[in-house]
């Protein structure tokens, strides 16, 4: 399973190491959002998804018009293997929407929240749920993926294609 690529991220080396994506951190731009596809590529190449998930986050960091990686998401949470650690992609897109700081905030939490519907429609909820005791304590409103469509930038939006492909 982890000798198969995923077909939405870049042709990667299977032994790179956070060395790759922190000689262009300080640019933070389209060699580093690069950098963080192709180690996210590596990583799942190591048997290691939950930190492959990871870098995908890491990507939206850079200053780039790329879109987030939706569909190359799509594909690690369809082909995990579940013997692995992938944590609770759920939960963890459920806590980075709401806890965005930093540059692109904005844009972030929506990709985020993107991230979050995404998993809702893949995973089984009884494995990996969302995080209801921050819902509850919180006030926490979860907004409809419909308006996060309409927040996001033109870019992103084709990548909702992956809402009519999981469903």
């Amino acid at each position: 399973m982890f000798n198969v690529p995923n077909p939405h991220l870049p042709d990667a080396s299977p032994d790179l190491t956070p060395e790759h994506t922190r000689i262009h951190r300080s640019e933070c731009g389209p060699k580093f959002h690069q950098a963080c596809l192709e180690f996210s590529q590596s990583l799942w190449f190591q048997g290691k998804p939950a930190q492959a998930l990871l870098q995908l986050n890491k990507s939206s960091f850079a200053e780039t018009k790329a879109p987030f990686p939706y569909m190359a998401l799509k594909w690690f949470l369809e082909n995990r293997d579940n013997s692995l650690f992938i944590g609770n992609p759920t939960r963890h897109f459920q806590h980075l929407a709401t806890r965005m700081a930093g540059p692109r905030a904005e844009i972030r939490t929506l990709q985020a929240w993107a991230c979050y519907h995404l998993s809702k429609s893949i995973l089984p909820e009884n494995q990996f749920p969302p995080d209801q005791h921050q819902v509850e304590e919180e006030s926490l409103v979860i907004p409809p993926l419909s308006e996060i469509q309409q927040a996001l930038p033109l870019p992103d939006k084709s990548a909702f294609q992956f809402l009519a492909i999981s469903r």
